[in-house]
């Protein structure tokens, strides 16, 4: 009971994500010595739901990986594990008996109807009832404990993660940017978006509901919010799951987007443009959005990305609205000029 304790007070000790999941790892290999142990990250798009193992153990040992930033590498469907699938169509623990006498039970976290997470262990069969008992309180509470993070993290109204925790965000993608940069100067490639060509960077839009504020004045704050709403879903729907999605304040939303080229970048920002303007939302009818966007640079301050897609949006704004501009497009065709970074040189393109 003392060391299940400790561990609890260990675990609640964390803020991050990566650093609960690692306290967690530790807690299930020092409680209840599982032959395997993997947290899954849960993903549920419109298309297929999708599967990230962050942390666990197995047969070489302990992993950890970033539970900000889903690797594609490590990615997968549901339909790849009958036992996972049959957890998030029956929200529940599911339990399958191993040929080698072992058994595997896999446990959801539940949030918004779909898994958040999903543990997935594999036990002796000679596990005792009240190890059972103790699991399954720990699992209940490392849910908690995740659930709060949720709630820390989103935005209320939306349920999209909110604006003080974007830094957080950006600087893990600043990071991974400056990963790609070295890659692309040594024999590697960063990671791609499938289907993209060219050379691949992340990328930071910043996407502005158009006279938003005529919705508020002729329908009301509560008309205003079902809007913020719908979009939001239609968002979720229109990104791909690794794409980071943020309510930044008012009407403003931003995607920090994976590795991909300018021109996919433009395709998957264009698909959102489209399905917002083709929604009916309710009692207001049809809204459009603009967008500004611009590529996160290795080493960019938060300032410095944001201030770059602010500009493109800006323009767009200016030029009609319910359209898409790129801000090293509008540098290089001389309809924008280069702003100076803080680090006092000048971004050439």
């Amino acid at each position: 009971m003392l060391d299940l304790i400790n561990h609890v007070v260990k675990i609640s000790a964390r803020r991050d994500r990566t650093e609960i999941n690692s306290a967690m790892v530790d807690a299930l290999i020092d409680l209840f010595h599982p032959l395997r142990a993997t947290i899954y990250r849960c993903y549920s798009g419109h298309n297929k739901a999708v599967f990230f193992p962050c942390a666990g153990f197995g047969p070489h040992g302990p992993f950890l990986r970033n539970a900000y930033l889903p690797d594609r590498l490590h990615c997968h469907g549901i339909d790849h594990d009958p036992l996972l699938q049959r957890c998030r169509q029956e929200a529940s623990a599911v339990l399958d008996h191993l040929k080698d006498g072992s058994h595997r039970i896999v446990f959801p976290i539940i949030r918004r109807n779909e898994p958040s997470y999903m543990i997935d262990l594999t036990l002796l069969d000679e596990f005792s009832a009240d190890q059972r008992i103790a699991l399954m309180g720990l699992i209940e509470y490392f849910g908690n404990h995740i659930g709060l993070l949720d709630y820390g993290e989103g935005d209320t109204l939306t349920g999209l993660a909110s604006r003080k925790t974007f830094d957080k965000h950006l600087f893990e993608l600043l990071g991974q940017a400056a990963s790609d940069e070295l890659l692309a100067n040594g024999n590697g490639h960063p990671r791609r978006r499938r289907g993209s060509s060219g050379e691949a960077s992340h990328w930071l839009a910043v996407c502005d509901i158009d006279h938003f504020k005529q919705v508020n004045d002729n329908f009301g704050h509560l008309i205003g919010d079902e809007v913020l709403i719908m979009l939001a879903q239609v968002m979720r729907q229109s990104f791909r799951f690794d794409d980071q999605l943020f309510r930044f304040g008012g009407e403003e939303f931003v995607a920090l987007l994976q590795p991909t080229d300018r021109t996919s970048a433009l395709a998957t920002l264009e698909r959102f443009r489209r399905q917002v303007a083709s929604q009916v939302f309710s009692r207001v009818g049809h809204v459009t959005i603009s967008i500004g966007f611009s590529r996160l640079l290795p080493h960019d301050t938060p300032a410095d990305a944001i201030d770059r897609a602010d500009e493109a949006l800006y323009f767009a704004k200016h030029n009609g609205r319910n359209r898409i501009d790129c801000y090293e497009e509008l540098v290089a065709t001389r309809q924008l000029i280069a702003k100076e970074v803080a680090r006092g040189e000048i971004e050439l393109f």
